[in-house]
């Protein structure tokens, strides 16, 4: 599910105000967006049980779908095939398919923005479970966080912490970690293996040493450091966020700085429910590692229910968006572009 919108009104799939944004079928957004999640998570699970994708070390190819996928080099090497040939199978076996991976997924990030990490990526879907038990267990989405957030949620509900919740914080990390470990090993060596070596308890030596390494750097990454991931050593996001950046006329949360005194009625709503931890009113190069998951635009949804000019956030593409990329608020504000002005220019 992908967020679309318009120049000048916000996003065509949530056009409506008040935390009740709709839509294909009439489903909220969000609940959209915790579908494609749920299904991508679901995918990267089974996808090698299914034998739909993953790299057997055993047959050192990758598996496709259930076919081999190798670079066809083997007549090659058997003296079967010409240098001609070994080179086109590496062309269409490998390069192309590498190509059209990456491109689209740059393109998509280039329009877009990083759709992939806020609506597929199964480790965000992680990051955010555990963001909001460790808010009921101590107030804040990150250990790092400076001060608690409020215990008010944006659609007037309270969310109040207590330490027993650190009782499901705890084992839900460690189930995370153990979970990416063993289905990591069982994308390297088949899954039968790797679930029936767990099952009667015999594992070999490389394959614990294997999941206990990987289920103790898992959970050291996803109780103390996923929000550093996501921002700084994620290869995959930190490509689409330069993609994103390279384009000032990409989708981006907009904010109506004229209408920024009627932040005042507001608890930083949207600051808060950020799983990133970012400012969505700031410009759009301090968002370098927003995720387009649209929750602060919901959340000024909500707190700006009762206002007649509506929310301050929203999602803006084209000449809208040039003013969020704007070096700085200051300079943000003199890209001011009215209706006559966006007409002139289109």
């Amino acid at each position: 599910m992908m967020p679309t919108n318009s120049a000048s009104t916000g996003p065509a799939i949530a056009p409506a105000t008040g935390g009740n944004a709709t839509g294909w079928l009439g489903l909220r957004v969000q609940r959209w967006r915790q579908l494609t999640q749920a299904g991508f998570f679901l995918l990267f699970i089974f996808a090698p049980v299914f034998d739909i994708f993953r790299l057997d070390l055993n047959v050192k190819h990758f598996i496709f779908f259930g076919l081999d996928w190798t670079l066809g080099l083997d007549d090659f090497l058997a003296g079967r095939a010409t240098a001609v040939q070994a080179s086109i199978n590496i062309v269409l076996r490998g390069f192309l398919p590498l190509v059209a991976g990456a491109g689209t997924l740059i393109y998509v990030s280039w329009k877009w923005g990083r759709l992939y990490c806020g609506w597929l990526c199964p480790h965000f879907s992680i990051v955010e479970t555990i963001n909001q038990t460790l808010r009921r267990a101590i107030g804040k989405q990150s250990l790092w966080d400076a001060k608690r957030m409020p215990s008010r949620n944006p659609d007037g509900s309270e969310t109040k912490h207590d330490a027993i919740w650190w009782f499901a914080v705890v084992p839900l990390v460690i189930f995370c970690a153990v979970l990416w470990a063993v289905v990591l090993l069982t994308y390297l060596l088949p899954p039968a293996e790797i679930y029936g070596n767990i099952w009667h308890g015999t594992l070999t030596r490389n394959q614990s040493i294997f999941l206990g390494v990987a289920t103790l750097a898992f959970f050291v990454e996803f109780m103390f450091a996923r929000h550093l991931f996501c921002r700084y050593a994620c290869a995959v996001g930190f490509f689409q966020s330069l993609a994103w950046m390279g384009n000032d006329k990409a989708m981006v949360v907009g904010f109506k700085r004229e209408r920024a005194k009627d932040c005042s009625t507001c608890f930083s709503a949207c600051d808060h429910v950020c799983p990133m931890r970012l400012n969505p009113r700031n410009v759009k190069r301090m968002m370098f590692a927003c995720v387009q998951c649209g929750q602060c635009v919901d959340a000024c949804d909500q707190t700006q229910a009762d206002n007649p000019n509506g929310s301050l956030l929203n999602w803006v593409h084209d000449l809208r968006a040039e003013s969020e990329a704007a070096f700085n608020v200051r300079a943000a504000r003199t890209i001011m572009i009215t209706p006559v002005d966006a007409g002139k220019k289109e």
